[in-house]
């Protein structure tokens, strides 16, 4: 499916030089036509070139579709491009954390974060992954209809709280769940709308929302640590690890930075994961001819047994589904970078100051790198017969030096989960077609009904 409206040019500018993009109106410049629908908007700028010129408000922009300049915005970012400023509504619920800073401080928090998602700590929340799914699965019967967004919500909630937090209290995550959908929902709004452009001093309800929103999650995120802080230190959690780490001066991450980092890990942990699951959930249920070789795959490698981390390698053709359903529906959509004094994109010099733009969700769907884009097929990963797909094609979790340090969590949270769901039942989603909707990330437009099938 595809959400592009409007014309494209006929004869769209390849390769490296920038194109006008479509014309905006005073003090506004794009940005009507932009927050109407951003993704068929970055449609639209694909069809015009692969460096089209655009405006945000008074901000020149430049938005770009060659996977070799995205590759060169992902890798120069902290060198020749900065991180931008974000909107009231993003900086409340994420304060300063490793997503939002900048430069020297940015390092110093990547190296106290990243040795708590290497790939050895993410094989011992394996186990954790793959029975909270196997206790969904125990609770699900044949003929029941479900909601799958709020299935997987509650399943992707009690594994981020079972492996940040350390523990199992309902409250936890119910309290933190309904202050981050409001969060998602009032970013959505401020970025796409008027808000990204108003001063911050400017009070708006959607504001107001977000402040109450974010005080829920600082209060819930404070009991936790204050927890953690009075028992014992000695513990498997995310949290312990960021509560233990030192920097290179033998200095810890204060209060409040271990708040933003235990956000942005939960929002990592769950958002993310959940929302890819309901889109995989939604694409096998349309594509039988996927769905059978899922689980031809399950049966074979797991047969009557449980799935555990050391199937992950073994679980190929799960992998595929995992990454063709974010090359459909990235769960991140957008990064932008704000061009440096010196900055340049395919040997073109970016003027400082310029706001540079690319999508997952454009560039995925984009028939260059992947023939027949709208189609869901999982064949195009088997790294012996599938495309060619050039490096940054593909990129839902980014790339360079500020790749998502929760990659290979998130990876193996889906494949397990998807795993041990789909080796027992079989989800028939309602028909009708489902929008995606962008907010912090990449959200169905609606409920999305499900019955669940016995295999």
């Amino acid at each position: 499916m595809s959400t592009q409206t409007g014309p494209a040019l006929d004869t769209p500018s390849r390769g490296h030089a920038f194109v006008a993009g479509p014309k905006g109106l005073p003090l506004l410049g794009n940005l009507p036509q932009f927050g109407k629908n951003p993704l068929a908007f970055f449609e639209l700028l694909r069809g015009r070139g692969d460096m089209v010129q655009w405006r945000f408000g008074r901000n020149r922009c430049v938005f770009i579709s060659d996977p070799d300049c995205i590759g060169e915005l992902l890798t120069e970012t902290e060198r020749t491009f900065d991180q931008p400023a974000l909107g009231v509504a993003f900086r409340a619920v994420l304060g300063n954390g490793l997503i939002v800073a900048r430069g020297r401080d940015w390092r110093r928090k990547r190296s106290l974060v990243q040795p708590s998602v290497r790939p050895k700590q993410v094989k011992s929340y394996a186990a954790t992954m793959a029975s909270s799914a196997v206790e969904l699965a125990d609770a699900w019967s044949d003929g029941q209809r479900v909601d799958i967004k709020r299935e997987m919500a509650a399943l992707t909630q009690k594994i981020a709280v079972r492996t940040i937090f350390g523990v199992d209290t309902p409250a936890d995550s119910e309290a933190m769940g309904r202050a981050m959908d409001v969060a998602q929902l009032e970013i959505g709004k401020e970025f796409a709308g008027i808000g990204a452009l108003l001063p911050d001093w400017v009070p708006t309800p959607g504001r107001a929302r977000i402040k109450k929103a974010a005080a829920v999650i600082d209060s819930e995120v404070g009991r936790v640590v204050a927890r953690h802080r009075d028992g014992e230190t000695e513990r498997p959690d995310l949290l312990s690890r960021l509560l233990t780490a030192v920097d290179e001066s033998g200095e810890r991450l204060s209060d409040e930075e271990i708040r933003d980092e235990t956000v942005t890990l939960y929002i990592g942990g769950h958002e993310t994961t959940s929302s890819t699951l309901v889109w995989a959930w939604y694409l096998l249920s349309r594509n039988p001819r996927v769905r059978a070789a899922l689980t031809e795959e399950l049966d074979r490698v797991l047969g009557d047994r449980e799935p555990g981390f050391e199937d992950y390698a073994q679980l190929t053709y799960t992998q595929a589904v995992v990454k063709e359903t974010l090359r459909l529906y990235p769960t991140i959509w957008l990064i932008t970078g704000v061009a440096k004094e010196g900055a340049r994109l395919g040997g073109q010099p970016i003027e400082e100051g310029t706001r540079v733009w690319s999508s997952q969700w454009s560039t995925h769907r984009d028939a260059r790198w992947f023939p027949e884009p709208e189609e869901f097929r999982p064949e195009r990963w088997d790294p012996a017969g599938g495309d060619e797909i050039p490096e940054y094609a593909w990129f839902p979790f980014g790339g360079g030096p500020r790749v998502c340090l929760g990659t290979r969590f998130a990876m193996v949270e889906s494949v397990l989960i998807l795993a041990v769901l789909a080796r027992r039942f079989e989800l028939d989603v309602e028909p009708g077609v489902i929008e995606p909707v962008p907010s912090l990330t990449l959200q169905p437009d609606r409920d999305v009904l499900a019955t669940v099938r016995a295999r």
